[in-house]
């Protein structure tokens, strides 16, 4: 084809209109943004494309609400409702404490946690007593009394017979043998008493746990004194009950292999301080201290340097170190004896040394044949 007139498209067969280099308006509209326009002149050379300017966006205009719209109430905000700050709500976790509390120690532990801060009140005011022998009865109950119990019933599984041979009231001297390597029988006796009498055991000591720095502070609080014959028969004619263990160190530091055999008994200065007194003498045998620490071996060069009466050696110390200090968990029988009466001996009876010989000698008989007599009821150490 020769060249022919383009007629562009929406002229209306019009040349004479948008005939010239640019399209019209109506052509620009239908042909594809990507197409060059098309025309019978010669291609102008082509320029570099400008860069579009970005659109700036317009703010959309804010409608007012209509007038008849009324502003939403909402409701007020409460502490009982959970917030972004705290997630859950106080009275949710007093609740959840409370609850532990009493599933750990039990229903009635607020009154307990009164007691217990009422407890600390009077000891930082000074509103407690102290007797002439620095024994504290309130740290005793509460403190000692209650660590004691647990070893005395689940671990020794202590059976005690013979407790109607203990007086209610008054003064009374308790004499019991003693084993054990370490001395953990006199403790055992005295919660014992407590819990099945409802009294204090007033201990008899030696001079050397009195002299060592923690054991003789809390000796005094719990009750013990000296074992001298002055401060016995003070305690006896003021109504306390009073425990002696006659054999001292010679019963705890004997070998196993003597387990059960009386040390000799001294020289009777208890017998002489009931009798002065006249109170009754309560012999008590005790099973089951002897197997705790089975006494194997002794250091006495040691113990010389040391200023102690012994230096224990049994199975397990001290070749298991400090683990070998826990007793065995032997099963422990208490009998107490009927009472021995001192009342109807005559004034002076107390510094004649034949008679004070004899009733030493009955008490000590008493305390071994009952001890014979229940090793043959035990079936086994641990039973």
């Amino acid at each position: 084809m020769g060249d022919a007139e383009i007629i562009p498209i929406g002229t209306r067969g019009r040349p004479g209109r948008a005939t010239g280099t640019q399209p019209s308006s109506a052509a620009r509209s239908l042909a594809p943004k990507s197409a060059a326009p098309k025309s019978t002149s010669r291609p102008a050379p082509k320029a570099a494309p400008k860069p579009k300017p970005t659109p700036r966006a317009q703010p959309k205009a804010k409608s007012a609400p209509p007038q008849s719209e009324q502003p939403v109430e909402r409701p007020p905000v409460t502490t009982d409702l959970p917030t972004r700050a705290g997630g859950i709500p106080v009275a949710d976790w007093l609740a959840a404490v409370q609850g532990a509390a009493a599933e750990v120690f039990g229903a009635d532990w607020e009154p307990q946690l009164a007691r217990f801060l009422a407890f600390l009140r009077r000891r930082v005011a000074g509103n407690y007593r102290i007797d002439e022998y620095g024994f504290d009865q309130e740290i005793t109950e509460r403190f000692l009394m209650a660590a004691l119990r647990p070893i005395a019933q689940k671990w020794f599984r202590i059976e005690v017979r013979g407790i109607e041979n203990i007086p209610t009231d008054g003064g009374a001297l308790v004499v019991s043998n003693h084993s054990g390597t370490i001395p953990v029988d006199g403790l055992m006796t005295m919660v014992s008493i407590h819990d099945e009498v409802g009294r204090f055991l007033r201990p008899l000591g030696a001079d050397l746990v009195f002299q060592m720095p923690f054991v003789g502070s809390m000796a005094r609080r719990s009750g013990a004194t000296l074992a001298c014959t002055e401060d016995a028969e003070r305690m006896l004619s003021g109504g306390e009950l009073v425990g002696v263990w006659p054999e001292g160190f010679k019963g705890i530091g004997k070998p196993y292999a003597e387990r059960y055999k009386l040390q000799r008994f001294g020289r009777g200065g208890f017998v002489s301080a009931a009798v002065r007194t006249g109170v009754p003498i309560i012999p008590l045998s005790v099973v089951g201290a002897e197997e705790i620490y089975p006494l194997v071996g002794n250091v006495p060069s040691l113990a010389r340097l040391l200023g102690v009466p012994y230096i224990p050696i049994t199975p397990f110390f001290p070749l298991l170190g400090p683990l070998g200090l826990v007793p065995l968990p032997s099963k422990w029988l208490l009998e107490f004896g009927e009472p021995i009466r001192t009342d109807e001996f005559d004034a002076g009876a107390a510094d004649d040394p034949m008679l004070v010989f004899n009733v030493t000698d009955q008490v000590r008989e008493t305390i071994q044949q009952t001890l014979y007599s229940l090793l043959m009821k035990r079936q086994s150490v641990f039973s």
